[in-house]
This record gives C-alpha cells, structure tokens and sequence, in this order.
C-alpha cells in the first residue's frame, strides 16, 4: 500500500458538511484506507479572491490504487458533490487534489505530484503539519515550512 496525502477543499453549500460527505465517499473507495484526518481550517480564497472563503483539510490514505485511478475516483466524488470547472480557481462544492503519493514524483498532463503549489499554501501544510509532523517535500521540513510563512488560515472545530 502507498501512503497518499490528499487537500480538500470547500466554499460553496455548507463547505464542512461537504469534507464531511467526501471524506465519507474516500472511507468507500476500494483497497484505500483512511488512516488520518486533519481538523477543518477556514481560509481566505487563493487565486480569485472575491468569493466565499475555503473550508479545508488533509487526509492521509493507504492505497494500492494507481495514482491515476485515485485522480479519477478524487474527480468523480467531486462530480458526485457537483462540482463544475468552469473557472479557474473559483468557488466550488468540492475539490480534492492529491498532494503526495508516496516519494513518486510525477508529471503528467492529468496529475503532478508532488502537487506544485503545496509549499505556497497554508490552508494545505497546516493541516498537513497536524497529521504528518516529520514530513519533509522535496527535502524541505514541513515544520520549517510553516514557521516561515505568514498565515492566514485559521483551525475551527467543526
């Protein structure tokens, strides 16, 4: 089994209630186990900023699905939630990107992993430095990365 990284995102219909569902949808994917949640964050959106803010977690998962199969299962629970790609960073019911996949590193038209912009954003490494504390990318120490960064992304109970 490969230990993955996945970010989800929300700022559109109930953001925590839709990581809830697809968090439930990940639970039901085959030979894929949840193995750590992170608590939800609330941040300002990235990209296009007129818009709701972003609800936001990380999942660690253990699978034997191929990255691609895994991108292809990510999408289809985010058309289940009825996510639409109109525009580019724009609000949405749903989105997951697949951060990590074990140490591969990969660069396809469809899927890049590590994901490239995982060290610009906090709403990503904050949650990540909750579950996964001593993991570094691309070399860098996760922790580091963090401490030398402001922040904008806030932890919520929800």
């Amino acid at each position: 089994m490969t230990l993955c990284y996945l970010g989800l995102g929300s700022n559109l219909n109930s953001p925590a209630r839709q990581l809830r569902r697809a968090i439930n949808a990940l639970r039901r994917l085959p030979d894929s186990c949840i193995t750590q949640e992170a608590s939800f964050y609330w941040s300002e959106a990235w990209g296009r900023k007129a818009q709701p803010k972003f609800c936001n977690t990380v999942v660690a998962l253990q699978t034997r699905l191929s990255p691609q199969r895994l991108l292809d299962c990510c999408h289809q629970i985010e058309q289940q939630q009825q996510r639409i790609r109109k525009i580019k960073w724009g609000a949405r019911t749903l989105d997951i990107d697949i951060l990590l996949y074990g140490s591969q590193k990969i660069d396809t038209l469809t899927l890049k992993v590590p994901h490239p912009r995982i060290i610009e954003r906090d709403f990503v490494l904050l949650p990540l430095l909750e579950i996964a504390p001593s993991l570094t990318i691309d070399g860098l120490n996760l922790s580091s990365l963090v401490l030398n960064k402001p922040c904008s992304t806030h932890k919520v109970r929800v």
